[in-house]
């Protein structure tokens, strides 16, 4: 199978012009023979840069709260259809698609934004939505901590494909949900640094006997609209803020595609599943290799929610 890595940019915080980048790759990667892209973490409408780059933690600041509004305005609330494009362009195709977004859901009130990767099968259905369960560091500033509602697997052909977000990947327990659910295909989707994806991506594929996709994005001055509230201290003239890193390793640590870097394009790359099963003959994390008599993981997949109503239904009994 045929799989590719769209590693572009966004254009910062304008979802509308972001969601156009995203649906020209998605057809470029399909025109490759793709029959899965896979975007970064926080693509659309950008990972919050201006964090660590303008006093983002000064509390009760007229700037920063300035741009959280604009984050807010402009995130991805996929109940309103702003994902139709994207899911228009990939049923249109006939492509999976992995894609991450700063998601802002009407299930809890509508007003927080939460690190979300989307996977969305090649008839367009959104078929999972998870929800970072830890913001990294200053990431807190921007982002709610999510939940285990959607720690699944999916079967796409001959793979089954799971997908964290970013650090999440260095979590080994939410590593195991996936293994023990039989995921051969991991997707890893991050901000955009070879310093995270270079070690990370073969450790997971070795732990997991699995094809490990590590998808980046890339952010530069230019990519950062004029106009933005503290725009000037986000970026210096022609820096680049994330440089890429997108990969791919077989299920035996080894390198399909090394890190690249500095580069916005469409990485393609074959799978052969029949090296999984190859490699699953000496070590399976879940399975031959287990001890669940010793050892075992409990994961909660309910959505969490801050209230629950109790609906009064039939008639009343007041006279």
């Amino acid at each position: 199978m045929k799989v590719a890595i769209a590693q572009i940019a966004p254009v910062l915080l304008d979802r509308e012009a972001t969601c156009e980048r995203i649906v020209g790759a998605i057809h470029e990667a399909s025109d490759g023979g793709a029959k899965l892209v896979c975007f970064g973490e926080t693509l659309l409408p950008a990972y919050p840069v201006w964090l660590c780059r303008t006093d983002g933690a000064r509390f009760d600041d007229a700037d920063q709260k300035a741009l959280h509004a604009i984050y807010l305005e402009q995130a991805v609330t996929i109940e309103r259809g702003d994902l139709d494009p994207i899911r228009d362009a990939l049923r249109e195709r006939g492509m999976w698609g992995v894609l991450g977004v700063a998601e802002r859901p009407l299930d809890r009130g509508g007003h927080t934004i939460y690190c979300s990767c989307v996977v969305i099968d090649d008839t367009g259905e959104v078929r999972s939505v998870h929800r970072k369960l830890m913001p990294t560091y200053e990431e807190r500033l921007a982002w709610g901590v999510g939940d285990g509602a959607a720690l699944v697997a999916h079967d796409m052909g001959e793979f089954r494909l799971g997908a964290l977000n970013c650090w999440e990947n260095w979590m080994p327990l939410a590593r195991a949900a996936l293994h023990a659910q039989g995921v051969d295909l991991h997707v890893a989707i991050w901000p955009g640094c070879e310093r995270l994806t270079r070690d990370i991506t073969r450790f997971i594929a070795m732990e997991s006997r699995s094809y490990v996709i590590s998808a980046s994005g890339l952010i530069g001055d230019s990519d950062i609209p004029t106009g933005l509230p503290l725009r000037d201290r986000m970026a210096s003239d022609g820096e680049v803020l994330y440089d890429g890193g997108s990969c791919v390793a077989g299920p035996d640590g080894s390198w399909v595609v090394e890190p690249v870097v500095g580069e916005e394009r469409i990485i393609i790359a074959d799978l052969d599943p029949d090296r999984v099963l190859r490699e699953r003959q000496n070590f399976d994390p879940s399975g031959h290799y287990a001890r669940p008599d010793v050892l075992r993981l409990l994961v909660d997949r309910r959505r969490q929610a801050p209230v629950t109503f109790d609906e009064v239904t039939g008639e009343s009994d007041a006279g």
